[in-house]
């Protein structure tokens, strides 16, 4: 079987929009799709609720742990969202 290119890891991500709501996603370039939901092109959800910040990212290795992981994430209830976002703040700290 020939080898491909590696696939660029995915990233699942939580956007913080105006007013304290929360949105998560999926991308493989968490940069460009950020610049995406602020120009107002991303989804519908964001559009109205601008500007959003990136607060929480996880990488995944593929396509499909992301969406699943996507999933999960947004079964939480928020308050386990928010301390999610806050775990991953303590270890950027250590």
């Amino acid at each position: 079987m020939k080898k491909t290119a590696a696939e660029p890891p995915w990233v699942v991500y939580v956007l913080r929009c105006r007013g304290g709501t929360l949105y998560t996603g999926v991308t493989t370039d968490p940069a460009r799709r950020l610049k995406q939901h602020n120009a107002g092109t991303a989804s519908r959800y964001t559009r109205s609720r601008l500007p959003v910040k990136m607060v929480y990212r996880e990488d995944q290795p593929t396509k499909s742990a992301a969406l699943k992981r996507e999933w999960a994430i947004k079964q939480l209830p928020r308050s386990a969202k928010l301390r999610l976002i806050s775990s991953q703040k303590a270890k950027r700290k250590d």
